[in-house]
């Protein structure tokens, strides 16, 4: 498996929105990632072993729990407790615990975590792009990572389908799989599985229910 960091409408009784894929990723290439937060040069290393922070956001759809290590790459993140987040991470990671802090406790550990805290806010305020601006790193295989690449690269307000997303992903005929790589997102809303759905527009399914789906897209559908 492997790990890749990245930074990153009107559904019911109307058409779905035109998808707005940036060009597709070569499927040859490794997935792009841009540069997480730079650091403070005064600041001390990083500690490998440190326990991750955990913080609960106020989102459109409620509260979201976010787990992120020191340098403010989201390694877990959803719609439920913070408990439920952190058993879905990674051993590696899992081991290391957590400690829980609010926004503003984020906000006081360096920009990384302030990226993080800032943006939720803004995309509560109506921003509806600003999680795109957040590292997140979540463990993969080369498709999933491109598919959750091309999950980023649909705009705020527009949707795709699962075979768009396969088909963007470098796998037109990996429908199935486009849809497992949007069940095993760790890292939602900030990679956005929630913009894809079935042909025809229906919702299809998610993780955190279809009732938390529909609130998401009606939010960015008015951003």
């Amino acid at each position: 498996m492997t790990e890749t960091t990245t930074a990153a409408a009107p559904l019911l009784g109307g058409a779905t929105p035109r998808v707005d894929l940036a060009p597709r990723p070569d499927p040859t290439a490794p997935t792009a990632a841009p540069a997480a937060p730079p650091l403070d040069p005064a600041a001390p290393p990083l500690d490998p072993a440190a326990p991750l922070l955990a913080a609960v956001l106020p989102s459109p759809a409620g509260d979201l729990a976010v787990l992120l290590t020191e340098d403010g790459v989201v390694r877990a993140a959803g719609f439920g407790p913070v408990a439920v987040m952190a058993a879905r991470l990674p051993l590696d990671l899992a081991v290391r615990g957590h400690e829980v802090v609010g926004p503003a406790g984020l906000a006081a550990r360096g920009a990384g975590p302030a990226l993080v805290a800032d943006a939720a806010a803004r995309y509560l305020a109506g921003e509806t792009g600003a999680l795109d601006t957040v590292p997140v790193a979540q463990p993969g295989g080369p498709f999933q990572q491109r598919a959750w690449a091309a999950m980023r690269a649909i705009a705020p307000g527009s949707t795709a389908t699962y075979a768009e997303l396969a088909a963007a992903a470098g796998s037109p005929t990996a429908v199935r799989a486009a849809g497992s790589a949007c069940a095993r997102n760790l890292v939602a809303p900030f990679v956005p599985c929630h913009r894809v759905l079935r042909s025809g527009g229906t919702l299809g399914g998610y993780y955190y229910g279809l009732d938390t789906k529909r609130v998401l897209l009606a939010h960015e559908a008015r951003g």
